[in-house]
Formats: C-alpha cells, structure tokens, sequence
C-alpha cells in the first residue's frame, strides 16, 4: 500500500458504490465513426490532445495545434494528425511504434464541450496525405493516422468549473509561471540562455 495514499478504491464496485452508474443518454452517445458533426467538430478545431502509452502502460498526454482543419478526415474511420517539429523527443511517436492505442481530445475556443476520440494510430509517411497537410510550403515529414473506434462529445462541466474562457478568471501575466525559469531550473542553465532559445524557436522553427 502507498503509504501517502492509505484509503484506496480497490474494485468497480466499490466505486459504484460512491459515484453510481452512468445514465441511459450517456451509454448510448459513443458512436463508432465519424459523423457530419463529428467532422464539422474536428474541421472548427485548432487544438486538440493525444493520450498514449508505451508497452509497459507508462502514459503520455501531448497537445497538437494549429490552424483549425489541420487534421485531416478521411472518411468514416480515419483521421491524420501531422507532426510538426518539435523537441524530438518524440514521446508520442515511440509510443505508438510498442502500442497504437491512442486517445484524442479536440478542443474548440470558447466551446466548452469537447470532442473525444479513442482508435488504433499508425506513424505514416505516405506522400500524397503529408503533401495536403503542407504550413508554409514546408510538409510534415511523418504523420499519425488514426483508425476511429470510439468518437462521443464529452460535456462542458469541467470548463465551467474550470471557467478556462472567461477572460475575467484569468490570472494577471505577472503571475503566471514563467518558462525559461523553470526550464533553467530543471537542466542547470542559464535562464537568459533558455529564454533566447525559446524565443528563437517559436520565431523560428514552427514549421
């Protein structure tokens, strides 16, 4: 047992118990492919989330944006997300190679229901899907394809609580936690090193 964490939930029953079953609307709203307003969801979305795990179970959560309609639907079932450059650790991407279970988040401004979608992912380098995909004249060099097997909206509690669109909520910029400082931090640098090397990679190297 964690020795922090001392009064556990054990079984699904035991967490039925607490927090009850799921009501009739909400079993029934998970669809298995990509509807007319599933894909106008996907089409409005400039941000979305992706969920994986290694083949150990270890996870990880990465966000992908851009301009909305970035990622492309093909069809009922399948979905390509391109990978722009970024800091080539490649997390999720390695992840996908021991295990293609993956889970995606869209996420629309001022929209507080989110689009949520489960399926298998495959790192491709097909031609002519990562030409459509091209920012700036410059094209995605991989991409991840995605077979749909779950796609339901999820509701809008969390950013009500959350009141992540209300700019009256928002801290102050003074108050916000300041990248290079932590970056500087966690590597032992120079927090004036990190933060022109920041500046210069999101002038620079978006694309």
């Amino acid at each position: 047992m964690n020795p922090i964490f001392k009064d556990s939930i054990q079984s699904e029953e035991q967490l039925r118990e607490l927090l009850g079953y799921p009501s009739p609307l909400v079993m029934k709203k998970t669809i298995t492919y990509l509807d007319e307003h599933c894909k106008r969801f996907i089409e409005s979305s400039p941000m979305l989330f992706i969920s994986t795990a290694d083949r150990l179970g270890a996870c990880d959560v990465s966000p992908r944006g851009d301009q909305s309609g970035f990622v492309q639907i093909l069809g009922d079932k399948h979905l390509v997300i391109p990978e722009r450059p970024g800091n080539r650790k490649l997390d999720s991407i390695l992840n996908i190679l021991e295990n293609p279970h993956i889970g995606i988040l869209f996420v629309i401004p001022q929209l507080e229901e989110t689009l949520r979608i489960n399926g298998i992912a495959t790192v491709i380098k097909d031609k002519a899907i990562l030409e459509r995909m091209k920012a700036f004249d410059k094209e995605p060099l991989v991409a991840i394809g995605v077979e749909v097997e779950e796609c339901y909206i999820h509701c809008a509690k969390a950013f009500k609580r959350s009141k992540l669109w209300q700019p009256d909520s928002w801290p102050s910029s003074e108050h916000l936690p300041n990248a290079a400082k932590i970056l500087a931090a966690h590597t032992a640098s120079q927090e004036e090193d990190i933060a022109a090397s920041l500046k210069e990679t999101y002038e620079k190297r978006l694309y």
